[in-house]
């Protein structure tokens, strides 16, 4: 079985990210939406929202200190193995990882405290890492 290595760029979008938990049934906030990346989701358990930290309100339940790393793609639908060969050096060097995947591509947030590690592990997995303005 042949194993296909790949050599990916991720791109890091500036400030700082909040990964909030809602009510399953909450309408969507106008807060959620703007400026850089954001995902909503909604399950029967809760409405997840994933956005730049600075418009969240204080009384929202939330994890903050996340930077958010865009895999440069394009990748095909069908191909394997993207995810994996990012999260995988992360993953064994300790990291943890929240992924989010969108019709054009994959998203990684990674705890702030965590590039300096991060940024060299992905380096030793042959990755480069970019940041945007």
């Amino acid at each position: 079985m042949h194993k296909e290595i790949h050599q990916i760029t991720l791109e890091q979008a500036q400030g700082e990210y909040a990964v909030c938990r809602l009510a399953p049934n909450a309408a969507i906030p106008t807060w959620a939406d703007g400026p850089g990346f954001v995902t909503i989701s909604r399950s029967a358990h809760e409405l997840s929202i994933v956005c730049l930290a600075e418009r969240v309100p204080d009384e929202t339940q939330r994890e903050d200190g996340w930077r958010c790393l865009r895999f440069v793609g394009p990748f095909a639908f069908g191909a394997t193995g993207i995810v994996l060969s990012v999260v995988r050096p992360l993953s064994e060097g300790g990291l943890g990882v929240f992924v989010v995947s969108t019709f054009d591509g994959d998203h990684l947030l990674i705890k702030s405290n965590d590039m300096p590690a991060a940024t060299t592990l992905l380096a030793h997995a042959g990755h480069l890492l970019t940041v945007t303005d």
